[in-house]
């Protein structure tokens, strides 16, 4: 059943299906005169500051793309969004095809301008606190074979050129098991052996996109498919998971003895 609030049908406390193909429709607008009809000041100056940390779509040959964008609603729009209808609607792009980040914003800035009743600006969030590796690769810049969205070992490949090398993505995403929520993480691998194909190696990762299983066990799947596939010396995996409820699990798996490096992705 759903919720009345300030006299408006919302769907607050019921769990629903979550959408990966765009639905402009899950915006829940609130008219702003009803939660302000008990304040003595009905018009304020200033901004609304959402900050999305968890934005993410596929280009046209599939790929998925990540980033961070923040939304500014102006003070006297004319309604609010409900914070969960907005959850949805950025998770409706999570398989959704877009031609280009111009594309995304544009279509973010109409629909959520409609919502709102004013003009509502997004804009690319940058954020200083990322911590990395020395001599890390970053897997991203890779192009990405033909996309599989669950687990795809096959792709994992590694020659008989000996390395000894960190590399890292953006692009891991998983789906909790008991409410389908979508997960999102960067990933460090560190290996000793014959180099790992970076390509394959993104494609794997990507592999997970909509995979349903707790953090830990995904990571362990993934070190398991690594061992066995490209039988490296030393071997250790670490995904940093975004917040949820306040809280991020962080699973680190590794071959030898060795304390977890310090790193964090740019949505922590």
């Amino acid at each position: 059943m759903a919720d009345i609030l300030y006299g408006t049908t919302v769907q607050l406390g019921q769990q629903q299906a979550y959408s990966d193909q765009y639905d402009a429709n899950l915006l829940q607008p609130i008219e702003r005169k009803l939660c302000r009809q008990q304040l003595s000041i009905q018009h304020f100056l200033g901004v609304d500051i959402w900050t999305g940390y968890e934005i993410s779509w596929l280009d046209m040959q599939g790929k998925p793309c990540v980033d961070a964008l923040e939304f500014i609603f102006p003070a006297d729009s004319t309604h609010i969004i409900e914070s969960k209808s907005f959850k949805y609607y950025l998770n409706s792009f999570n398989q959704t095809r877009i031609e280009s980040t111009r594309a995304l914003m544009d279509t973010l800035i109409a629909d959520l301008s409609a919502a709102a009743g004013a003009t509502v600006t997004v804009q690319q969030y940058t954020t200083s606190a990322v911590v990395g590796l020395s001599g890390q690769i970053a897997l991203d810049t890779e192009p990405l074979m033909e996309p599989s969205y669950q687990p795809a070992p096959q792709y994992l490949r590694s020659n008989e050129q000996r390395v000894n090398e960190i590399v890292f993505s953006d692009l891991l995403k998983t789906n909790c098991p008991v409410t389908g929520q979508p997960d999102w993480a960067s990933i460090w691998i560190g290996y000793t052996g014959g180099q790992i194909d970076h390509a394959g190696l993104l494609a794997y990762i990507v592999s997970y996109r909509q995979q349903q299983d707790f953090h830990e066990n995904c990571v362990e799947q993934i070190f398991c498919d690594l061992w066995q596939r490209c039988a490296p010396e030393h071997l250790w995996v670490y995904a940093r998971y975004t917040r949820r409820g306040g809280l991020d699990i962080n699973p680190f798996r590794t071959s030898q003895l060795m304390a977890a490096p310090s790193v964090r992705g740019f949505r922590q």
